[in-house]
């Protein structure tokens, strides 16, 4: 984390989340989605946040502009977005946060655009929301922005119905519509979801095009490590609630240091080597956040658990970089295995 800003100063980081812990109380118990975590994101990079399902990278998200607020909700820490604390922040306040300095494109588009209004008028509809302009002008606009990202003969698709797109170019749709504000931050949650191999290809070149071309900082959250390869600066690996590694992208691929991080690059399907059989698989399941372990999260999974890893260990630099990692194995042994 960058240090403190003094007063005349802007902050050295665009967004800064900082010992940020969100639970849900449910009839099962309370829920501790989210534990601990903490980062920040510079102007014009790309962060990855990667995980397997539950691991709370979602939920990390969507707390960024209050969308996991409710009555059974426990917020706690801080998110600053440019110095300018947001947990606290009424709904007004967010309502001119979100859209307007961070947008968000969720996983699924057809759930996301209203299937009985044109493509067009959502994203007018979402302008004229904030901006004080014409019903012709926002459309105008609808169809710069959708000419932007990628869509041929958007004069004639912007009066198109949702059904009438195919996934990849709905989710073009969507990151129109979050750029209609022309926000600093782009938050995009599992975009290539359900989306074939050549598709999920174009929509994170597209990401990456925005990233250059508007110096656009993007949260990128997703499942799959081999997504975010060609494209982030820096990656979060989360497991039960807990960032377990953070690094640059060639530390997490080059240099890994956590059992987690291993067993999610090994079940990567690899170009550049001959395939030796079936790919790795990590053995077992999460723990339940509700009544997660006292000590290591991963310890019941992990083939290298040894005596101390009932004991919880810290998101510290195991090399005495900003490669950061939680895990007690001493950094001589992590070399043996990667070796």
């Amino acid at each position: 984390m960058s240090g403190a800003c003094g007063a005349n100063q802007q902050p050295a980081d665009l967004l800064r989340v900082e010992d940020l812990h969100v639970s849900f109380a449910t009839e099962d118990g309370v829920v501790r989605a989210v534990d601990g975590v903490s980062f920040d994101l510079a102007a014009g990079e790309i962060l990855a946040i990667v995980g397997e399902s539950g691991s709370g990278k979602s939920v990390t998200a969507q707390t960024l502009t209050g969308l996991t607020r409710a009555p059974n909700t426990r917020i706690t820490g801080s998110v600053t977005y440019r110095g300018r604390e947001l947990t606290g922040l009424d709904d007004a306040g967010l309502r001119g946060i979100r859209g307007e300095e961070i947008a968000m494109v969720f996983q699924d588009p057809m759930s996301s655009l209203n299937p009985v209004y044109r493509v067009g008028d959502q994203i007018a509809e979402m302008i004229r929301a904030h901006r004080d302009v014409s019903k012709k002008e926002a459309l105008a606009r609808a169809v710069e922005l959708l000419t932007s990202v990628g869509i041929p003969n958007a004069q004639a698709r912007v009066r198109s119905y949702p059904h009438e797109f195919s996934g990849g170019m709905r989710q073009r749709v969507m990151i129109a519509m979050a750029l209609s504000l022309e926000p600093t931050v782009l938050i995009a949650d599992e975009p290539t979801t359900a989306l074939d191999v050549t598709v999920q290809a174009q929509i994170l070149r597209l990401l990456a095009d925005l990233n250059r071309d508007r110096g656009l900082a993007v949260v990128l959250i997703t499942h799959d490590l081999g997504v975010v390869a060609e494209v982030a600066d820096r990656v979060l690996v989360m497991y039960a609630g807990q960032i377990v590694e953070d690094g640059s992208l060639d530390d997490i691929f080059y240099a890994p240091h956590h059992p987690y991080t291993w067993g999610l690059l090994g079940s990567l399907a690899r170009l550049d080597r001959p395939r030796t059989g079936r790919l790795a698989q990590i053995a077992g399941a999460p723990p339940s956040l509700l009544h997660p372990p006292a000590g290591c999260r991963f310890a019941a999974r992990c083939a290298f658990e040894f005596d101390r890893c009932g004991e919880a260990p810290p998101l510290d630099p195991s090399n005495g970089s900003g490669h950061l990692d939680r895990c007690w194995l001493p950094l001589e042994d992590k070399a043996r295995v990667l070796s």
